[in-house]
């Protein structure tokens, strides 16, 4: 796979296929809740990638009974003081529950790697280990999909500067914002690590093309509605863009598929 520019979705097109999209998502729930599965979705990416928008169109029509969204803040000292995967165990889905971690277990592979909030021992451990975790949700009936929604670094410095301008998203500014894009090689290479590490047949990661928000969200929806079973699916609908959302492939990293 090359490369390819992509055109941007219209508005319009957007907004139908959206709807279409989420009509999808109904039935998919319903199936769900019927056949007692429990459905993990991870969303992990750069700051200002889109994991917000994307979860929110996702969830918008979700019967909120089934459905919950995670997004953990800072650790406690309690948190710190125990097992590391111990605070995310308790947010794990139940049956006919579907749960999206807005970041996960994977800020320790992230941030907390870039930024010095966790130790070298820490790091090493938590990527030697999270294949065995994730091995062990997936074995016990977990349906576990991954995905990283990867921007480009001008789009990222564009997103945040309309952040600290705009005063409807002032809530999303923090200071591991602000140097987002001090450490962008940092961040690049600790995501590339990552993926090495933990890119694995039974949890493997889907990469998403992010820079327009969205052509991210529709081809995430679609890939969701590719990947699970459910009644009466449109398959003339769900179809993914490949250029937009794949598995990764170290090659990638190279060929500018993902970005460096």
């Amino acid at each position: 796979m090359s490369k390819k520019r992509l055109k941007k979705i219209k508005q319009d097109n957007y907004k139908e296929t959206l709807r279409l999209l989420q009509i999808e998502l109904v039935k998919l729930q319903k199936h769900i809740i019927k056949k007692n599965d429990r459905i993990l979705i991870i969303f992990e990416g750069r700051d200002a990638g889109g994991k917000d928008g994307t979860i929110k169109r996702i969830t918008q029509y979700l019967s909120p009974r089934e459905t919950r969204v995670v997004a953990l803040g800072k650790p406690s000292d309690r948190d710190n003081s125990s097992w590391y995967f111990q605070r995310y165990a308790a947010h794990l889905p139940a049956a006919d529950e579907m749960v999206f971690f807005n970041r996960s277990w994977y800020n320790r592979a992230g941030v907390e790697r870039v930024m010095g909030f966790c130790s070298d021992q820490e790091y090493h451990e938590f990527l030697e280990t999270v294949p065995d975790f994730e091995q062990m949700l997936v074995r016990s009936g977990i349906k576990l999909l991954k995905y990283y929604l990867d921007i480009s670094r001008d789009e990222q410095k564009a997103r945040l500067k309309d952040r600290q301008q705009n005063p409807l998203k002032q809530w999303k500014i923090s200071p591991i914002d602000k140097a987002a894009q001090e450490h962008w090689n940092d961040y690049s290479q600790a995501r590339n690590a990552m993926f090495a590490r933990t890119h694995r047949l039974t949890a493997p990661w889907t990469v998403v093309r992010a820079d327009d928000k969205r052509a991210a969200r529709i081809n995430v929806i679609k890939d969701i509605l590719f990947r699970l079973d459910y009644k009466d699916k449109d398959e003339s609908l769900i179809l993914p863009n490949a250029n937009i959302v794949f598995n990764y492939e170290e090659s990638y990293l190279q060929n500018g598929m993902i970005a460096p």
